[in-house]
């Protein structure tokens, strides 16, 4: 069990109800005046859903292009060669590469957040599945990191997609922005989140799908998101 400070303890026994579900926008605003700490954390969701997170196909996993991106700068690579390679770089990926890129992994780089590779070039990336695949870096065509068009993916990976998928307890976790968003800002992030969750039910799930909802900034409390907004198509 992790182990809080004292500021978080005080920040805790001021909070209040955190059983009580609030409206989006004053859950943020909570998170916000309870951010105790100096430096700029990052708003994270997490969504429990009413899925067996046991079963192959009640897996939920995709992406969200988020409105206002997640607040840090997202490192792109990009496994193609020849015209693919040269509309990457245009695009803004960070390295682009082949073999090359293959061996540079291999030596221990890991100086980047998204990688996309060409189908063509699964082959090779393969090999890097046992050191890309446990942090999540592997390209997947499933979310759209495999593909021919690398200009569009590499400038969505820029301007804020991220992915999701479910643990072993049938929660997502994503990060929505940074406390130093306003609201608006990560309110259309949260409502974009839970949307593109809700798009990804799995046919197999059944009851409730999207059971609960928090919202917390990095060291601190977490608050409960009413979804009563959500609740029709849930």
């Amino acid at each position: 069990m992790a182990k809080h400070g004292k500021k978080y303890k005080n920040a805790l026994a001021k909070a209040g109800d955190r059983l009580v579900a609030l409206p989006v926008n004053d859950a943020l605003m909570k998170v916000k005046d309870f951010s105790y700490v100096k430096f700029n954390e990052s708003v994270d969701l997490s969504l429990n859903l009413g899925i067996d997170a046991a079963k192959g196909d009640q897996v939920v996993r995709g992406s969200v292009l988020l409105p206002h991106g997640t607040g840090r700068k997202a490192r792109v690579i990009v496994f193609a060669k020849g015209d693919y390679a040269f509309v990457a770089e245009k695009a803004g990926a960070d390295y682009v590469g082949a073999e090359d890129l293959i061996k540079k992994i291999e030596d221990g780089w890991m100086d980047f957040e998204y990688a996309v590779a060409t189908p063509d070039m699964m082959g090779a990336v393969g090999k890097l599945a046992k050191l890309l695949g446990p942090r999540g870096l592997l390209p997947n065509k499933k979310v759209g990191t495999v593909t021919f068009d690398v200009g569009p993916m590499v400038l969505d990976l820029k301007k804020g997609r991220s992915f999701f998928k479910n643990d072993k307890q049938g929660i997502v976790h994503m990060s929505i922005g940074k406390i130093s968003f306003d609201i608006v800002q990560l309110r259309d992030n949260v409502v974009a989140a839970i949307k593109s969750v809700l798009a990804v039910k799995p046919a197999a799930a059944k009851g409730r799908y999207l059971k609960k909802a928090t919202v917390a900034s990095t060291m601190g409390v977490g608050f409960m998101v009413s979804l009563d907004e959500f609740i029709r198509t849930a």
